[in-house]
């Protein structure tokens, strides 16, 4: 978008800022942010960068997990202004045990995975991470057959899921936390 996209700001609050406000909400004990420097962090938050810069998901995917101590792992977009804490614990909690899927991802309404918004065992998307050739997330995750979670969004509720990749969809978010900011 011509822009430094996690830090355009809808409703008051970074992109980024957004995201990472709902980690914090649903617990995360760590937040590791993969991309260049924006600002100072404080306890809780590192920031690292893949190497080549900006080299895609995967490679951000991976050079992310070289600094996650957690055994669950939660992967987002930096650039989904609806995400909240509770839409996080739902994906937590469909992870389930040992003996279930790897991880959980958000359906979105058509039933579509959004990878970028998915919670994960650590160990396994590790393994699952250092085996894969390519440079697709849908072609690392997909064969994990991770859980899918639907969430039951109020009537007119903005999606978690919408993302803001176009300055449309930007204008999209912004008019949505319009209508939602109290009058």
């Amino acid at each position: 978008m011509g822009a430094d996209k996690p830090a355009l700001v809808v409703g008051g609050v970074t992109l980024l800022g957004s995201v990472i406000a709902a980690a914090r909400g649903a617990g995360a004990a760590q937040v590791i942010v993969v991309g260049p420097d924006r600002a100072a962090g404080d306890g809780l938050l590192r920031r690292v960068q893949e190497d080549p810069p900006a080299a895609g998901p995967v490679p951000a995917l991976r050079r992310g997990l070289a600094e996650v101590t957690a055994p669950v792992i939660a992967l987002l977009a930096a650039d989904l202004p609806f995400l909240q804490a509770g839409h996080l614990r739902a994906l937590r909690g469909a992870l389930g045990d040992s003996a279930g899927p790897p991880g959980a991802v958000l359906l979105d309404d058509a039933g579509r995975p959004q990878w970028l918004a998915s919670c994960w065992d650590t160990a396994a998307l590790r393994r699952m991470a250092g085996r894969y050739p390519g440079s697709s997330l849908r072609g690392m995750l997909g064969p994990a057959r991770p859980a899918g979670v639907r969430l039951d969004l109020a009537p007119g509720a903005p999606p978690p899921w919408l993302d803001c990749d176009t300055p449309d969809e930007l204008s999209r978010a912004r008019a949505w936390m319009q209508r939602e900011a109290p009058r």
